[in-house]
């Protein structure tokens, strides 16, 4: 037992979440719903444990990264993560426009009017916005607020910059800073050990949603999920031309980028993924003051893959209706898709909220949403991992921008 424990740890662990992507496929289709219930405590603890990491990660490593950089310099970076962010989820909406326009998945279906959804309440973005603000921070942490967590970080982490340049008290907020950098090595210490774990939940987890869903419903709406992945293909590809303009070298960042990738696929969770996501951008040797920040943000307001989930669904259901959109809908879903998918940030189903708002918006009916809501696992897993990995390309192409314009600097100061 001991020689295959070490066999098993000292193997890749992109290897072990591949090989238990495989075996949960074919134990959810053939051990079916009973095995998948057996197995879903095992895919609960991988999340319980995720979850666990969550808060020391994002607030030690945001804190640690903000000390090491300084308050002009996350001004800088802030500006860049959301003028990525925003750019790339209005990419994201086009290119699936474009391919659900060249693909027509929908077509010949027809609506079951009788059909119903329930559609949780669109806060808005200034609702969202207040929330950013926690009026409790002990409360913040409790909920996972990860808007609210961000925001306690940058606060205290910039305070605590100010306050090493104390005469009075910088020698005491040093050793505070080492404290939380030890805390922080500490917490990646610990995930070091739930990576162990990842596969066995991955397993698990997988084997109990293709069990759930099952080859009927795959079948049933089969055109919709190709047509969203190939959608989501076209948006990777994009990102590795974006990478490649900004001299970020593929092979390195999916080397380190794509055990993430995975676990967001399997788990739909893109905060729950945050712990490894983090690790990711450690390995590749990126600045914690721009990782630190952008990642966790990332995983709230970040959806690409939910802006193509958007965009495929609005011309799903206009096809199901046998109404084609036209160019000015689709400029308007582009434009009202991209406020919602950053409006709805960190709600509970914040998918059905963004889709059912841009169809009020644009006319189509409700009603479709709720064929959509059977296949909510299948194409979630696919967003969700696109979702992680646009979150990875945007703290890797502003860590490069920020290598180059540093050394702009020191070029023109030796000139000078």
């Amino acid at each position: 037992m001991k020689a295959l424990w070490q066999a098993y740890t000292k193997s890749s662990l992109i290897l072990r979440v591949t090989i238990a992507l495989v075996l949960g496929v074919i134990v959810g289709l053939v051990g079916g719903q009973d095995v998948a219930d057996w197995l879903a405590p095992f895919g609960d603890l991988l999340l319980r444990l995720l979850k666990f990491l969550i808060v020391p990660i994002v607030l030690f490593t945001l804190m640690v990264g903000i000390n090491q950089a300084s308050a002009g310099s996350m001004g800088r970076v802030g500006r860049k993560v959301f003028v990525y962010y925003v750019g790339t989820s209005a990419l994201a909406i086009a290119v699936g426009l474009a391919v659900a326009t060249l693909f027509s998945p929908g077509s010949g279906m027809t609506l079951d009017s009788s059909a119903e959804v329930s559609v949780p309440e669109n806060p808005g973005i200034a609702q969202v916005l207040l929330g950013v603000v926690p009026d409790n921070i002990i409360g913040a942490f409790a909920e996972l607020n990860l808007l609210g967590i961000i925001f306690t970080a940058i606060v205290f982490g910039i305070a605590l910059l100010k306050l090493r340049t104390s005469e009075s008290h910088g020698a005491l907020a040093e050793q505070l800073y080492r404290v939380i950098e030890a805390l922080n090595e500490l917490t990646l210490k610990v995930m070091s050990g739930v990576l162990h774990y990842v596969p066995i939940g991955v397993f698990a987890i997988v084997a109990g949603t293709v069990a759930e869903q099952g080859m009927e419903t795959l079948l049933s709406l089969g055109d919709m999920v190709l047509v969203l992945y190939i959608a989501l293909g076209v948006h990777l590809l994009l990102y590795c031309v974006l990478m490649g303009a900004f001299g970020v070298k593929l092979k390195a960042f999916f080397r380190e980028a794509r055990t993430p990738m995975a676990t967001a696929f399997a788990t739909q969770s893109s905060s729950g993924t945050l712990p490894l996501t983090l690790d990711a951008a450690r390995r590749m040797g990126l600045s914690r003051g721009v990782y630190g920040f952008s990642l966790p943000l990332g995983a709230t307001i970040n959806m690409d893959g939910a802006a193509i989930r958007i965009a495929i669904s609005a011309v799903f259901a206009a096809n199901v209706i046998g109404a084609p959109l036209d160019f000015t809908s689709m400029l308007e879903i582009v434009l009202i898709g991209t406020l919602v998918s950053i409006g709805t940030a960190g709600v509970p189903g914040a998918g059905i909220i963004m889709i059912a708002t841009v169809f009020a918006q644009v006319g189509l009916p409700i009603e479709t949403v709720a064929l959509l809501t059977a296949i909510d696992a299948l194409v979630g897993m696919g967003c969700t991992a696109l979702n992680v990995t646009g979150d990875m390309v945007g703290a890797s192409i502003i860590a490069r921008s920020e290598e180059d314009g540093q050394r702009d600097a020191c070029v023109d100061a030796s000139r000078s």
